[in-house]
C-alpha cells in the first residue's frame, strides 16, 4: 500500500513481434550514478564480433528488484529440475569467459 492506495492490476500488452523473443548468449552491465544499462547481445562461434540485439535501461531501484526476480525465479526453477551447473576452472571458481578490450558504440 503506498499513500493509502491498494496496489492495483494492471495489464500488460505482448505483441507477437516481441513475444518471440531475442536469443542473447551474453550481456554486458554497466552504470552510472543514475542508471543501470544491460545490452544483451549474441556471440557466435568464428565470428569475432558480438551482435548487441536488445538493450535494457533501468533506474537502479528496478535493477535491484530484477535481481530479485531472477533470484526467485532461479531457485525455483533449481528446485524443480536441480542445480544449474557452470563450468569451474582450477582453485573451484567459476569460469567467467574473457572480455578484453572490449569495444562499443552507444
Amino acid at each position: 500500500m503506498e499513500n493509502g492506495k491498494l496496489n492495483k492490476p494492471f495489464e500488460i500488452e505482448l505483441t507477437p513481434d516481441v513475444a518471440q523473443g531475442i536469443y542473447a548468449n551474453l550481456a554486458i552491465i554497466v552504470h552510472s550514478s543514475s542508471e543501470f544499462v544491460l545490452d544483451f547481445a549474441r556471440m557466435l562461434p568464428g565470428v569475432p564480433k558480438a551482435s548487441v540485439k536488445s538493450r535494457v535501461v533501468l533506474a537502479p531501484e528496478h535493477a535491484k528488484r530484477l535481481l530479485m526476480a531472477l533470484q526467485e525465479n532461479l531457485a525455483k526453477y533449481e528446485s524443480q529440475y536441480g542445480p544449474i551447473k557452470l563450468p569451474v576452472v582450477q582453485g573451484g571458481k567459476t569460469y567467467v569467459p574473457p572480455i578484453s578490450d572490449f569495444k562499443g558504440e552507444a
